[in-house]
């Protein structure tokens, strides 16, 4: 498996939890939908897995991520996530030799956020163009004369810029071909606005199982447009990546092989 996706199903902003009301001892509770979706050594997109969250801790997330474990999946290259503290210590412990990288969409929210609305758009401007560096050097390089431009005037978010240089750059050690699809989790978003017009229609569910079902259609349609669809990253791109050469050249061209799910984080 090459890359880990996850989001939070049904959320208009990943960053916020997509919680959806059911019943559940009498009363009515939200509860969140987290999707794993993953690109094989074959260049393809496939839904790994789902669950429902009472609340998106730790806990919660270890358990999700071992369910993934259990079940078969190895040789995680990278895992993208927003920084949540629940997400990022379970992968930490669930797929320590994978690489973390922080959703750049969720970054760059949170850089905004340290700086006057008034001059969003320039550091916005600023921010973005660390991304569209020609090479992995220069993207390094920009970003530190970035936070050293930002250091006398918002010292706060010229911190948060150096602070999070590895886990927001971690997709430079990956070939530039896939780095769009690899700095942020922005490729789940359709999936998203299609989990959010189908369960747009029930007010509430009648218990956790009729979430399950109902998203998990949803999932089980996308994964098999994704199964004959065209590939997500490209063969020859994805051997220039040296730990997955050996993979690459075996008959099947794929690395694991997980149960069919019947409905991510």
């Amino acid at each position: 498996m090459v890359a880990v996706e996850f989001s939070t199903a049904g959320s208009k902003k990943k960053a916020s939890a997509g919680s959806f009301r059911t019943r559940e001892g009498g009363r009515v509770v939200n509860v969140a939908v987290v999707i794993a979706t993953g690109v094989t050594t074959d260049g393809r997109r496939e839904i790994l897995g789902v669950a429902t969250f009472t609340s998106e801790d730790e806990a919660a997330w270890l358990d999700f991520l071992r369910s993934l474990v259990e079940r078969g999946l190895t040789g995680v290259e990278l895992v993208i996530s927003d920084a949540h503290t629940g997400p990022v210590a379970a992968i930490e412990s669930a797929m320590f030799d994978a690489s973390w990288q922080r959703c750049r969409t969720h970054f760059m929210t949170n850089l905004l956020s340290r700086v006057p609305k008034s001059t969003q758009g320039l550091v916005a401007s600023l921010a973005r163009s660390i991304f569209a560096q020609p090479d992995a050097a220069t993207v390094w390089d920009q970003l530190a004369a970035i936070a050293k431009q930002l250091t006398k005037i918002f010292p706060e978010a010229a911190r948060l810029l150096g602070n999070s240089s590895h886990d927001v750059l971690a997709f430079t050690a990956f070939p530039k071909a896939i780095w769009r699809q690899i700095w942020s989790n922005n490729p789940l978003e359709r999936l998203n606005r299609e989990i959010r017009r189908r369960t747009s229609v029930v007010g509430i569910f009648p218990n956790r199982d009729s979430v399950i079902r109902l998203i998990g259609a949803v999932l089980c349609e996308q994964n098999d447009k994704w199964c004959v669809g065209r590939r997500h990253m490209g063969l020859s791109t994805l051997a220039a990546i040296p730990q997955l050469n050996e993979t690459l050249l075996s008959p099947s061209g794929k690395e694991v092989s997980l149960e069919p799910v019947a409905a991510q984080a």
